[in-house]
């Protein structure tokens, strides 16, 4: 059995990940850990999430370095950080050094570039976390090569608005479709659960009207930039839903794309879901024909694609849930790739 241990567990992608965690048939839960402030420390996490009761009745264990120092390969294979991104920074070398596979949820090591980390997350790299920074893995699980997913200690796994846009834009780029004198725009909308769980006046559901935030300035642009390999605009929205990010892209074709090709793109990238057996399934990207809907996607581990084509223009609509394809089930993909099992096993 595979031991994991979940850092923040009482957030919404943790809980997440310790429902989804606890039907794993090759997975026991050996620790939950909450920061050493937390007011949820030493309760059970039943208690926070009552859909967790008769599932997982372990206690919500405060975390500080000193812990994270004493936690040995033996009682954890694999931990992962639904953490801020400075405590990521801060405990992963930590974990890692004592033989334990990181799965970071968390952008603290998303970007590649140590100039461009610091101007949108307001911080510098350590020493030893600019080296593992070298060595780690992009999750994006259905375009990065599975045997780095395999060897890595470290997998930094996307932000949720990035794992909508760039499963849009990655097989236009990757085909050499793209018409790169227009800079691809993007529209995202977000449920209220992308803030977190921490109380603020801003997300709070009552106080929350459509409105868009972050402009030119939100973290997850260059990272969709970086790895959709495309110059982006990003425009984050804020939605009064609870869940779920429906993102519509405006782009470009390069002059003389055929129908054929833009539908082969897609279909060559994400494959068709031909079993109900989730053992079987290579990838949880459904590519459709008509357009995609936030509710077909919430409480699901989907990625729904749509695409509607004017000449040489496209627009691609992207659908997901924020705590799922966008946090924690990605980051099971993830670890069961990582551990050689079938990819959307338990997911479904």
């Amino acid at each position: 059995m595979i031991k994991v241990a979940i850092a923040g567990a009482s957030g919404y992608a943790g809980g997440e990940l310790v429902r989804l965690l606890s039907n794993h048939p090759d997975v026991v839960i050996t620790h939950l850990f909450v920061s050493a402030q937390s007011v949820d420390a030493n309760k059970a996490i039943c208690e926070l999430y009552g859909n967790l009761r008769r599932k997982c009745a372990l206690s919500l264990e405060p975390l500080d370095e000193q812990v994270a120092q004493g936690l040995s390969k033996d009682e954890c294979d694999v931990i992962f950080l639904a953490t801020d991104h400075k405590v990521s920074h801060d405990l992963a070398p930590l974990f890692i050094d004592n033989g334990i596979v990181v799965i970071d949820l968390s952008g603290a090591f998303r970007l590649s570039d140590k100039d461009t980390f610091a101007k949108y997350y307001g911080f510098e790299y350590g020493q030893r976390q600019a080296q593992l920074l070298q060595e780690r893995v992009y999750g994006l699980v259905d375009w990065v090569d599975a045997k780095k997913i395999e060897e890595a200690s470290l997998i930094s796994m996307p932000g949720c608005y990035p794992t909508a846009s760039e499963l849009a834009i990655k097989p236009l780029t990757a085909n050499g479709l793209l018409d790169e004198s227009m800079v691809v725009v993007i529209n995202a909308v977000s449920g209220v659960s992308g803030a977190g769980r921490k109380a603020k006046l801003n997300n709070s559901f009552c106080e929350v009207s459509l409105n868009a935030y972050g402009i030119f300035n939100h973290r997850h642009m260059p990272e969709i930039a970086e790895y959709a390999q495309t110059k982006v605009i990003f425009n984050p929205h804020l939605g009064n839903s609870k869940r779920g990010i429906l993102a519509t892209i405006t782009a470009k074709l390069v002059s003389g794309v055929s129908d054929e090709q833009l539908k082969n793109a897609y279909e060559n990238a994400y494959g068709q879901m031909d079993s109900a057996d989730c053992d079987k399934l290579n990838s949880l990207v459904r590519f459709k024909s008509g357009t995609v809907k936030l509710q077909d996607v919430q409480h699901e581990p989907f990625c729904d694609i749509s695409y509607t084509r004017d000449g040489d223009y496209i627009v691609i609509t992207s659908a997901i849930d924020n705590l799922l394809k966008g946090a924690a089930s990605q980051a099971i993909e993830a670890m069961n790739i990582h551990f050689k099992l079938p990819r959307c096993r338990c997911l479904l």
